[in-house]
């Protein structure tokens, strides 16, 4: 266990980010599978602007790698224009 008030307020303010993390995260790969999941070309390019921010942000935040949001960007994308 940590012995300095620094490192225990560390500890406590890194499960509060880990559990924002993993809430943004998991919103996200829930709305990509709500957009894979579309078979109506207007809902996908509705959506899809959407997914694309949530991603963005998770890039930024570095709760995600920034190719890692590119190449899901990039293929929903294709997705969504193969459905038009």
């Amino acid at each position: 266990m940590a012995n300095h008030k620094s490192s225990i307020k560390r500890i406590r303010a890194n499960a509060a980010k880990r559990l924002r993390n993993r809430y943004q995260a998991k919103t996200t790969r829930n709305a990509i599978k709500k957009l894979r999941n579309t078979t109506t070309a207007e809902e996908a390019k509705e959506l899809l602007p959407r997914v694309v921010s949530m991603l963005d942000r998770l890039a930024k935040k570095n709760v995600i790698h920034k190719k890692k949001a590119s190449n899901n960007k990039s293929k929903l994308t294709k997705f969504v224009n193969k459905l038009a």
